[in-house]
C-alpha cells in the first residue's frame, strides 16, 4: 500500500505531523535522513513524498542531512515519484541568496542585500550599504548570525567576537555572509505569511521585541526527544491574524507554485513608509500550537489533509490504471 513519505532530521518538529496522521488514519512512515545508505539501482516505493529538510540540521549534528536530501529527491523526481517540496525547494531552504533572486522574480521586494565571502570583505559591503545594517548568514535557521550593527565601531566589535568565538555555529554553514538593509518598522513585529497546497491559509504576527529568532519552533536548539520550546513561547508572541489580507499574497502564491513549494511560510517586515519586504522562505514549516488553539486553526492538520489527499488522488490514479 503506497504512503505518505516525511522526508526529515528533527523528530521534535514532526511530532505534530504524526499526531495529525493519526487523526486522519492516514498510512505515513518517516525518513530521518542523516546517515544511511542510497541504492541507485532501486526505484523507491510508490508514494507521495514530504520534503521537511532544515536549513538549521547542522546544528544538531546533522551536518549532511540536506545533501542526503538532496540526492534522495533527485532519485524520486527521477523516478516522477510526487514530491511536495522537491529540489528546488530544498535550494531555497538553504540559501538566503537563493531566495531573494527568485521572490525577486516575482515582482516581491527584498530588503538590498550584498553577500559577502571571507570576514575582512565585511566592511567593504557595509560602506557601500550604510548603517544600520543586518549581519546574517546565508544558509542558518534560527536565527543564527542575525546582528544588528549600527555603526562602523559596532561592526568591528561584532566582527572581533564573531573572530573571538569558540562557538561552531559563529560562521555560516556554506561560508556566504549577508549584510542587509535594516528595515525599520513602527512597531516591533513581523509579519509570516503560511500557505499550504501553494494556498495562503493564514498569516501569523510575530513580536520581535526579543530578538531575531522568529521561527514558532525555533527560539532554541531542540534536543533529540525534547519537546518543542513553542509551547513555552509568551502567550502573544505569536497571534494569528484574523480576516489577514495583502496586496503580495498572490504574488507569493505564484512564487510557491513556480519553485514547487506546497507547503511553506513567507516572513515579511513593513517599514515606517508602508513599504513590505519580504526577507526569508521557510519550506521546513512550523506552527505555534498556542496561537493556533486561540485562532482555532491548524497548520499541521491542514498540511496532513493535503497530503493525504494527495495520497489518495495518486490510489485513484492508480486504481484507473
Amino acid at each position: 500500500m503506497s504512503k505518505v513519505y516525511v522526508i526529515h532530521e528533527n523528530d521534535a518538529w514532526v511530532e505534530p505531523l504524526r499526531r495529525a496522521f493519526a487523526a486522519l488514519g492516514t498510512p505515513h512512515e518517516e525518513w530521518f535522513l542523516d546517515r544511511g545508505l542510497l541504492d541507485l539501482r532501486r526505484p523507491p516505493p510508490e508514494g507521495v513524498f514530504y520534503n521537511r529538510m532544515s536549513a538549521s540540521s547542522h546544528t544538531r549534528g546533522h551536518t549532511y542531512a540536506p545533501e542526503y536530501a538532496a540526492a534522495v529527491l533527485e532519485m524520486l523526481e527521477r523516478h516522477g515519484r510526487t514530491v511536495v517540496n522537491g529540489r528546488r525547494a530544498l535550494q531555497l531552504e538553504l540559501s538566503k541568496v537563493a531566495q531573494y533572486e527568485a521572490l525577486a522574480v516575482h515582482g516581491i521586494p527584498t530588503p538590498e542585500t550584498i553577500a559577502v565571502i571571507g570576514l575582512e570583505n565585511i566592511p567593504d559591503a557595509a560602506e557601500r550599504l550604510g548603517y544600520p545594517l543586518i549581519l546574517k548568514h546565508n544558509r542558518a535557521g534560527k536565527g543564527l548570525g542575525v546582528r544588528l550593527v549600527l555603526s562602523a565601531a559596532g561592526l568591528a566589535d561584532a566582527l572581533a567576537a564573531i573572530e573571538a568565538s569558540t562557538d561552531p555555529h559563529a560562521h555560516p554553514r556554506d561560508g556566504i555572509w549577508l549584510v542587509q538593509r535594516y528595515i525599520r518598522a513602527p512597531e516591533p513585529f513581523i509579519t509570516r505569511a503560511e500557505f499550504i497546497g501553494g494556498k495562503f491559509l493564514y498569516a501569523v504576527r510575530v513580536d520581535t521585541s526579543e530578538g531575531f529568532e522568529l521561527c514558532p519552533a525555533d527560539q532554541c536548539q531542540v534536543e533529540p526527544g525534547a519537546a518543542c520550546p513553542a509551547t513555552a513561547a509568551p502567550a502573544e508572541k505569536f497571534r494569528v491574524i484574523e480576516g489577514f489580507s495583502h496586496p503580495l499574497l498572490p504574488r507569493m502564491e505564484a512564487f510557491l507554485a513556480a519553485n514547487g513549494i506546497g507547503i511553506g511560510a513567507i516572513e515579511f517586515i513593513t517599514d515606517e513608509q508602508g513599504r513590505t519586504f519580504a526577507y526569508d522562505v521557510n519550506t521546513n514549516t512550523n506552527y505555534n500550537p498556542d496561537a493556533e488553539r486561540r485562532a482555532g486553526v491548524s497548520g499541521m492538520g491542514a498540511a496532513a489533509r493535503y497530503l493525504t489527499e494527495l495520497l489518495a488522488r495518486q490510489q485513484q490514479v492508480a486504481a484507473a490504471a
